[in-house]
């Protein structure tokens, strides 16, 4: 009887994921030739390398050298750069690394940050360069069911990756690497059952630097916008900073709470984790959200130091969405002015970095 009940537990769990995708799934069709709209030929290329067997590719950054204890202000980074993709397919999940100049593998909270664009797509809730993975120091390996989701990738497409990085151990580090493993489904298969495209939601938005000042004491941030098209979110995680409380996304049209994390702390009381909330089940694919809400990033953090501290808040949640079926996503508008003006961050191309660039001190942090 148990044995019975399960296979028809099973049978009706799988007749709701397709009935769901009858209903909201996008079509599957064909990636066309990436566009490319804004020129990228002035970046450095990373280097890109795939393993078909097992089903990786890895993005990495130029080496750079890392003193003991240099914060990211202090640190020289590496350079933006342009990675250009072997092979088309379907990405459902990644993992951040560092290597030394031997190959080494270095402590992981050497990376403060990594993220991977896509200039040719447009984000969710704003007109600008999609972020196709933004991965923090906390946030782990990330694996999504690979036959169920994928952010679906062309082959040749050019993304800019970026990373951030810093030294909080007593070494020194010579040739550091950052890595970015994609863990991907070719083109070839018939899955994943569902494209599920990246988005994400700053408390700083719309573009620029992604970090501000902590007042003291207990203080919070938030930023609303709407998306451009309706549809579900599958995942979602968040990013913020050593004294943050809690990060949460609510629909502000109906005060309903869509997801709420707290960060896991070590002994020392510093960030090891934030919990990423898979909001899909047997009952349910994932969080509706529609185009005539208004929704609501949040961060809380407390401040016990007793003065402001300069760049000393961040937060921002990202995700995967599915969108409804047949929708059709937003072409990317190059001559919008928040897309130029967030092509001009993410290439470094604004104030501080390029007195960073003329031997002056870093003194922001600069997230994209």
């Amino acid at each position: 009887m148990f044995v019975i009940k399960r296979a028809l537990f099973v049978f009706l769990a799988l007749g709701l994921v397709v009935a769901w995708y009858v209903t909201f799934a996008p079509a599957r069709t064909a990636a066309g030739l990436p566009v490319h709209p804004v020129d990228l030929s002035g970046l450095p290329d990373a280097r890109v390398s795939a393993n078909a067997s097992r089903g990786e590719m890895v993005i990495e950054l130029p080496p750079v050298d890392l003193a003991a204890g240099a914060g990211h202000a202090a640190t020289e980074q590496p350079p933006v750069t342009l990675a250009e993709l072997p092979m088309g397919g379907a990405i459902y999940g990644f993992r951040t690394e560092v290597v030394d100049d031997a190959g080494h593998r270095l402590p992981p909270e050497l990376i403060h940050h990594f993220n991977l664009i896509d200039p040719s797509h447009r984000e969710l809730f704003l007109p600008i360069a999609q972020r196709m993975v933004a991965a923090g120091k906390e946030t782990g390996a990330v694996r999504f069911p690979r036959m169920l989701f994928g952010e679906p990738f062309a082959r040749g497409a050019r993304v800019v990756a970026s990373a951030m990085l810093h030294n909080p151990t007593p070494v020194s580090y010579r040739g550091v690497r950052a890595r970015l493993v994609l863990y991907y489904t070719p083109d070839t298969r018939p899955w994943p059952v569902f494209r599920a495209f990246p988005w994400q939601l700053d408390v700083a938005f719309p573009v620029g630097d992604k970090s501000f000042d902590l007042p003291p004491g207990r203080s919070e941030r938030s930023y609303e916008g709407s998306p451009a098209v309706p549809g579900a979110i599958v995942a979602i995680g968040g990013h913020l900073h050593a004294y943050g409380v809690s990060i949460e996304l609510s629909d502000a049209t109906t005060g309903e709470l869509i997801w709420r994390a707290q960060p896991v702390r070590d002994e020392n009381n510093d960030i090891v984790a934030l919990p990423i909330g898979r909001l899909y089940g047997l009952t349910h694919i994932g969080a509706r959200i529609v185009p005539a809400h208004r929704y609501r990033v949040r961060v809380v953090y407390d401040n016990p130091t007793g003065r402001v501290l300069p760049q000393g808040g961040m937060g921002v949640v990202a995700g995967l969405f599915v969108p409804d079926r047949d929708v059709t996503w937003p072409a990317v508008n190059p001559d919008d002015s928040l897309y130029q003006q967030d092509v001009r961050h993410f290439r470094r191309l604004h104030g501080v970095w390029l007195e960073a660039r003329a031997g002056h001190h870093m003194g922001a942090h600069i997230h994209h």
